[in-house]
């Protein structure tokens, strides 16, 4: 997949036009090129397009039909539907190039027959060729991690991932494992996760070099969620192997910083866990006491994600970073509020979400942001607890989980929350059904521009 770039300057042409565009275009070309279009009545409509022929029969030229030059998506129904070979347009943007190699992406890791499928390429003559390579291949990792299914996908594969991705960039990981988090007081996450045979584990990874600004990422890895007791119905239990979407976004993005060399000092978190049901499952009406020392009442066990997240980010907290940023598969009601794709988002620092909005609509990558609105705080109330996991309605969800996090984020950190779907419901160029990266390549670009 990263292999979707040539430097052929002999490449064939692609030309993008829009429906209005495209008869002024047409009667300034050959012949053969007008007869062949009007005699396969070809429109320009959006993603429609045609192979002209010269006249040997060979590809002459491609044309394009767009609906806006700017749309960063336009090229990308083209690499899996032309013929291998190099193409090139002679006027596209960056964000058009990293589409056309998002394109290529395929999840083949159960499918040998797939395996080494040669795709079309883009000529790319740019400084930023090997950035966009980069960029590809990192959100090629977060959605391998996240098509991956659980058996394959549990905490110690998590920490293998981070390991890889360590080692490639010359940074450190450690981890905290079973009941040694009891021990290192991270009681939440262990709770979380003792019911499964699969140990809950802290992965702590770093790079960087100490002068440099601190920024620390936060990424839910519940590598499978049953709900725990207050167990799914199997509906809401099937694409629960992509529950630890926020572990494989926090990693892409780590790909990315490191790629890019960022002069940041980098840190992150994942809390991975499966939420599996045992003789020792964590119970509905269970008072845990948290890294922070704050109470926490269970309302509902399927209500895990943000207990994993609070050790996490009062951790996280402890070194006062410049910025957290946290993702997280977190809840149904962000999709109710924003649909499957669209980032929600929450911050405590007003400045720093203008910068991201700014951020993802320069790179088209959609994120939008809720507030955190105090009063909802209420909902989380509890008679024998500081606070409560859940509210007993389901009215702002993506609110209240928010707040229930803000309780475990000190107020000298600035701190970015993502509550992302991580998965394609529907096929679209560029973005297949499955396992997607969201609200990532704004946070990078944000994170560039803070650093």
């Amino acid at each position: 997949m990263t292999h979707c770039f040539t430097n052929n300057a002999n490449a064939t042409p692609i030309i993008c036009l829009t429906a209005a565009e495209y008869n002024d275009w047409l009667t300034h070309q050959a012949d053969l090129t007008q007869n062949w279009l009007n005699n396969t009545a070809y429109q320009a409509k959006p993603g429609q397009f045609s192979l002209i022929p010269d006249q040997d029969g060979l590809i002459s030229q491609v044309v394009l039909g767009v609906e806006d030059h700017n749309d960063m998506w336009n090229l990308a129904v083209l690499p899996k539907s032309l013929p291998a070979g190099d193409y090139r347009v002679e006027q596209h943007s960056n964000l058009q190039a990293l589409a056309w190699g998002l394109a290529c992406y395929e999840f083949n890791r159960y499918l040998p027959s797939k395996k080494n499928k040669e795709f079309a390429k883009l000529y790319y003559d740019s400084d930023d060729t090997a950035n966009l390579s980069a960029q590809v291949a990192a959100i090629a990792l977060t959605r391998d991690m996240i098509n991956t299914p659980a058996s394959d996908m549990m905490p110690s594969n998590i920490a293998d991932a981070a390991k890889t991705l360590a080692k490639q960039f010359g940074a450190s990981v450690s981890e905290t494992i079973g009941d040694d988090l009891l021990e290192q007081n991270y009681p939440t996450i262990h709770a979380v996760g003792r019911a499964s045979i699969h140990t809950p584990r802290l992965i702590d990874m770093r790079w960087g070099k100490p002068a440099d600004k601190k920024i620390t990422l936060v990424g839910k890895g519940v590598c499978f969620d049953s709900g725990g007791l207050d167990i799914k119905p199997g509906k809401g239990m099937r694409w629960m192997k992509k529950d630890m979407g926020g572990a494989a976004h926090v990693l892409g993005l780590a790909n990315m910083i490191m790629a890019a060399n960022l002069p940041v000092q980098l840190r992150v978190l994942i809390p991975a866990v499966e939420n599996a049901i045992s003789d020792n499952a964590f119970r509905p009406g269970d008072v845990i006491t948290t890294r922070s020392g704050k109470t926490v009442e269970i309302d509902n066990t399927d209500a895990e994600g943000r207990l994993v997240l609070c050790d996490a980010l009062t951790e996280a907290c402890s070194e006062n970073p410049a910025l957290i940023i946290d993702f997280a598969t977190l809840t149904g009601a962000a999709r109710v509020a924003v649909g499957t794709e669209i980032a929600a988002c929450f911050s405590n620092n007003d400045d720093i979400a203008s910068l991201l909005k700014a951020e993802s609509e320069s790179t088209q990558d959609p994120a939008w942001q809720l507030p955190l609105h105090k009063p909802y705080k209420s909902m989380l109330s509890s008679t024998i607890a500081d606070i409560a996991n859940s509210a007993e309605t389901g009215y702002g969800g993506a609110i209240t989980a928010a707040l229930y996090l803000q309780e475990f984020v000190t107020n000298e950190c600035d701190w970015l929350h993502f509550d992302v779907m991580a998965f394609n419901t529907r096929e679209r160029p560029g973005r297949p059904k499955g396992g997607e990266a969201m609200g990532l390549r704004a946070a990078f670009n944000l994170i560039a521009k803070l650093s």
